[in-house]
């Protein structure tokens, strides 16, 4: 791969999300970090994200405001609905859960895609995964095949020829605890990072929400200590 190549990479302050940019970084990518500020409950995984962006070196890094609290229902944008904790079918991927935010992803890569278009790059870099995940239908590599075709069918540079779009998800058919140890070679600072849907006043992780049992499980099967801060139980 040439040296310095630009990319767009989604960047959600999260584990997942770090982990694929120390990927791209590591790969010799120039990154453009993207993260939004859609509506969220808290803004620990903005603070995050910059914290990251940092200590990666990211080439630019935006953070975009958009509003999806007036059309969605999710947990994680309406205050007047819990997010829901220590489910006990948290494995089960038929189920989607009340945290899922509808279209968010879509939303979020087409984003990306017209910046990765401005910028002259046909590299977009994803956190998804399909694996240890909560049940969301846009973390799945068939949405991710089709997104990447309808980029190349919806963008100038792709039908003019100059390139062809591609999606990159490093981490789709990893386990948390395959990209815990796959970051952690890498040299990705996890304490920089944030996962929790639901922290305190004081920004510790809850331990109880989907996010962060996933998160915990990971670091436990690496055999591996998890460096950011919880609420004592």
């Amino acid at each position: 791969m040439e040296k310095n190549k630009k990319a767009v990479v989604l960047l959600s302050g999260g584990l997942d999300s770090a982990t694929v940019l120390g990927m791209a970084h590591c790969a010799g990518f120039q990154c453009y970090a993207l993260t939004f500020k859609y509506g969220q409950r808290h803004q620990r995984e903005i603070e995050a994200a910059k914290r990251i962006t940092t200590f990666f070196k990211a080439s630019e890094h935006r953070v975009i405001d958009i509003d999806l609290v007036g059309f969605s229902s999710s947990a994680l944008i309406d205050l007047a609905l819990e997010v829901p904790k220590d489910r006990v079918d948290l494995d089960d991927s038929d189920q989607i859960p009340s945290t899922y935010v509808p279209a968010r992803n879509t939303i979020f890569l087409s984003f990306a895609l017209g910046w990765a278009e401005v910028l002259g790059t046909f590299d977009i870099f994803i956190g998804v995964n399909a694996m240890d995940y909560s049940g969301y239908p846009d973390c799945r590599p068939e949405f991710i095949a089709a997104f990447e075709k309808a980029a190349n069918l919806a963008t100038a540079a792709a039908v003019q020829g100059k390139g062809r779009y591609r999606i990159h998800t490093p981490i789709i058919n990893m386990t948390k605890r395959e990209i815990i140890l796959a970051g952690t070679k890498l040299g990705v600072d996890y304490s920089l990072t944030h996962s929790c849907y639901d922290p305190d006043e004081r920004g510790r992780s809850c331990g109880r929400c989907d996010s962060c049992r996933l998160r915990l499980k990971g670091f436990a099967e690496a055999g591996l200590k998890d460096p950011i801060e919880y609420v004592k139980k």
